[in-house]
């Protein structure tokens, strides 16, 4: 296995750290730890286009034809270093020298992937394999608009059924904002059908990037038309909203237009929505 010559850090999340194809570790400042992304799109293919991503050569598509034996060969071998080996005292700080998840994340949209149920029961096998238990969660960070595809259901019920989270996209409440901050035509709805979809089939946190758009942070009616989608969701159903600021910076052509929010911006845009009755956990 190569190992990544340069120490982890929060501002890098290079896909290509391990020299592996599938996989690859993070350190995660949301989960507390290293993280451990399982890439579907190694394409640099997504079916959104978010202004803040910070995927260089970002394109439109969908996730490539997928090597599952592959990605079990990557997946395998690594947690074998990091549980037996000392992967982690030489490369992960101290303190931070846990593995907190396996996260399908990576350069893309995950769920668009064909084989994306059989990839989640495969991480959930070796996650036992490497006696790891549910205190080290599998997780989903999906953008949710291809959940209402039959074998996207089956992916995101198995990972329920194993005690995984998924972490649910959504920055924006009108159609406007989500074309401008997402890049792709939604309507407000629709979301909010997506969002309390993934919640009956597996515990979800709605996962929201907030931050200045040319100079301006998010208007009053901008978080209330937000607020709108989590309460027509259903807020009982949802674990909570992991607010978060930009801490990398975007790749994409929109960078121009984008600055971070003060931590102190964040927590007044938190307490706002914790007043609806949800857990709100931020990371600047």
């Amino acid at each position: 296995m190569i190992s990544p010559v340069r120490p982890l850090t929060i501002r890098n999340h290079d896909r290509d750290l391990a020299g592996l194809t599938y996989v690859y570790p993070v350190l995660s400042r949301r989960a507390g730890g290293v993280s451990i992304g399982i890439n579907l799109n190694p394409n640099n293919a997504c079916n959104w286009h978010c202004a803040y991503c910070q995927v260089p050569d970002l394109v439109r598509g969908k996730a490539p034809v997928i090597d599952l034996a592959q990605l079990e060969q990557e997946l395998g071998g690594f947690l074998d270093d990091l549980v037996h080996g000392d992967w982690l005292q030489r490369h992960a700080p101290e303190g931070m020298r846990t593995i907190r998840d396996l996260a399908f994340s990576g350069n893309g949209e995950p769920t668009s992937a064909a084989v994306f149920p059989e990839a989640v029961e495969l991480a959930v096998r070796l996650r036992e394999r490497a006696g790891l238990g549910s205190e080290v969660p599998i997780r989903l960070i999906t953008n949710g608009s291809l959940i209402a595809q039959e074998h996207v259901q089956q992916g995101v019920r198995a990972l329920g059924e194993a005690g995984g989270e998924v972490w649910f996209k959504v920055d924006a409440g009108t159609a406007e904002a989500m074309a401008r901050i997402n890049g792709v035509r939604m309507e407000p709805a629709v979301v909010a059908k997506h969002l309390a979809l993934s919640a009956s089939l597996c515990p979800t946190w709605v996962q929201t990037c907030m931050f200045r758009w040319d100079g301006t942070p998010p208007s009053g009616r901008e978080l209330a038309a937000y607020l709108d989608v989590l309460t027509a969701a259903g807020v009982d159903t949802l674990q909570g909203v992991l607010l978060y600021g930009l801490a990398r910076p975007s790749m994409q052509v929109e960078a121009s237009h984008l600055t971070a929010l003060a931590a102190e911006e964040l927590e007044a845009l938190a307490a706002r929505i914790r007043e609806k009755g949800l857990t709100v956990r931020v990371s600047p």
